[in-house]
């Protein structure tokens, strides 16, 4: 199924200059599960587009195809978890981990386009504590998303606007950025597919400014999703109401 939105532009040399003042000061935190076919080219691609890039971390959360072996044999920094215990927690775990002031995220399925960091980059002014790289805004490509999940995403995203008063596109985009001075680690409790919307509401209670920018998505390089449609997103929006009812 392709849902067409505005597509993403070319990205510009005010990008390509504002990524390359910032990228030594970039941590690059991949979460991985089983992606040993995709984990390589993810990596290699964000280094080709951010060259001086301080740091690629990976999270190993409990692989058993060589996810590891491969991401550190195209020079990742690898972090490994046992046994698997959810994209939540992996990301938690490479928050505490990075060095870097800003944190860039990126799934390593594929789906994401590295080429694009640049333009996430671009949009991180002083201002700006986080920068969603945002499907609904870009291109959404054939078979990048089941409609149950389109369906599903687009709800989470209305709910949380209602909740936090915010008119994001995106709150489960996987490809993002943000400062470190804008969490507190401490208080991330996700374990599973809700982190992404915990990131997002975190940020907004601490009066972060969030932007997003158009990006592509495809389909998946390989692997297979582990999100439970039913299951985790009951947990996204009790993460939701639960944070809303906690600030009043």
């Amino acid at each position: 199924m392709a849902v067409q939105t505005t597509a993403a532009s070319p990205i510009t040399d005010r990008e390509r200059h504002a990524a390359a003042a910032l990228a030594p000061r970039v941590s690059l935190v991949i979460p991985a599960h089983d992606e040993a076919p995709t984990i390589a080219a993810v990596i290699q691609a964000a280094r080709l587009a951010l060259p001086g890039l301080g740091e690629v971390l990976v999270v190993d959360d409990g692989s058993t195809d060589g996810t590891a072996q491969v991401a550190q044999s195209v020079g990742g920094r690898v972090l490994r978890l046992e046994p698997n215990r959810g994209k939540g927690e992996a990301l938690r775990a490479g928050i505490a981990e990075a060095t870097g002031e800003i944190l860039a995220f990126i799934d390593a399925d594929g789906q994401d386009d590295p080429a694009e960091f640049p333009r996430l980059l671009g949009a991180m002014t002083p201002d700006v504590a986080m920068v969603i790289g945002s499907r609904f805004i870009g291109t959404l490509y054939d078979g990048s998303i089941t409609r149950s999940h389109l369906i599903g995403n687009k709800a989470i995203t209305r709910v949380f606007n209602l909740l936090y008063g915010t008119r994001i596109t995106d709150t489960q985009a996987g490809f993002r950025l943000v400062r470190r001075a804008a969490l507190d680690p401490t208080l991330l409790r996700a374990m599973r597919y809700e982190i992404e919307t915990e990131l997002c509401l975190h940020v907004v209670q601490r009066g972060g400014r969030v932007v997003e920018v158009p990006v592509t998505r495809a389909p998946r390089g390989g692997g297979a999703s582990g999100f439970e449609t039913a299951r985790d997103g009951l947990r996204i929006m009790r993460r939701m109401v639960v944070g809303r009812l906690l600030e009043r």
